[in-house]
C-alpha cells in the first residue's frame, strides 16, 4: 500500500497514528522532528506520503514543505495540526500540499487522505519516469540536432530552418530524420508534444 512518513514532535501522537496506519496496511516511519526527517530522507523509489505536523520546535512543516521541493522530492504532503489556521492551510496547499487536517484525526478523515496522497505519488512518480526520459533523449542530440529540434518545435518549415542554419533544406531534412528517431516519435505533433512536457518550448522560445 505505501509508506506513510509521521513527522510530528508528540511521542504519544506519532504511537497512535502509526498503530492505526499499520493496521491499515501501511508501513509506517517516524521522525521527532523536521530535521530528523532531513536527516534521513527517503527516495521516491517508495511509494508513499507523509504526515507532517505544522508547528514544531525547529523547522517548522510548511519550511520542511519549501525545503523539500527545492530538493525536488515528489512525495505528497498530508499536513497536521492542533487548531485551525486559515492562513498556513491556504499558503500550504497553494504550494502543493495534498490536504490539511485538524487533531485530533478520526480514521476516516486520516485515511482516505493518506490513501489520496499515495495515489497522487504513484501518478507522479509515474509522470516524472516519462519527463526523465524525455529529457534523457534531448540530451543525446548533438548541439546541431538541438538546434534543429528546437526550430522544428516552434513551427518552423524546413526552409525556415534552412534559412536560420545556413544551410541546405536536404541537411534540415537529414537532421530532423536523426531528431525523430532519436526521440522516439513518427510524427512533429508526438515531437512538439514532448517538448510541451518538459518545458522545451519555452527554453526555444527565450532563445529564438
Amino acid at each position: 500500500m505505501g509508506f506513510v512518513y509521521v513527522v510530528d514532535d508528540d511521542a504519544a501522537f506519532r504511537a497512535a497514528i502509526e498503530r492505526r496506519l499499520k493496521m491499515a496496511g501501511y508501513e509506517v516511519a517516524c521522525y521527532p522532528s523536521a530535521e530528523n526527517f532531513l536527516g534521513n530522507l527517503p527516495g521516491d523509489s517508495e511509494l508513499g506520503c507523509v504526515l507532517l505536523d505544522v508547528r514544531m520546535p525547529g523547522l517548522s512543516g510548511p519550511e520542511l514543505q519549501g525545503q523539500l521541493r527545492e530538493l525536488g522530492s515528489t512525495l505528497p504532503i498530508v499536513f497536521l495540526t492542533g487548531q485551525s489556521d486559515l492562513p498556513t492551510t491556504v499558503r500550504t496547499i497553494k504550494a502543493g500540499a495534498e490536504d490539511f487536517l485538524i487533531k485530533p484525526v478520526s480514521s476516516d478523515q486520516l485515511l482516505p487522505a493518506v490513501n489520496r496522497a499515495v495515489t497522487r505519488h504513484e501518478i507522479a512518480r509515474s509522470q516524472k519516469a516519462k519527463l526523465d526520459m524525455v529529457r534523457a533523449c534531448i540530451a543525446r542530440l548533438t548541439p546541431r540536432e538541438r538546434e534543429v529540434f528546437e526550430l522544428i518545435i516552434r513551427g518552423q518549415t524546413n526552409k525556415q530552418a534552412a534559412n536560420a542554419m545556413g544551410c541546405t533544406e536536404r541537411t534540415i531534412k537529414a537532421h530532423r530524420q536523426r531528431v525523430m528517431e532519436k526521440m522516439q516519435v513518427h510524427s512533429v505533433a508526438e515531437l512538439v508534444s514532448l517538448a510541451e512536457r518538459v518545458g522545451a518550448l519555452l527554453v526555444a522560445g527565450q532563445t529564438a
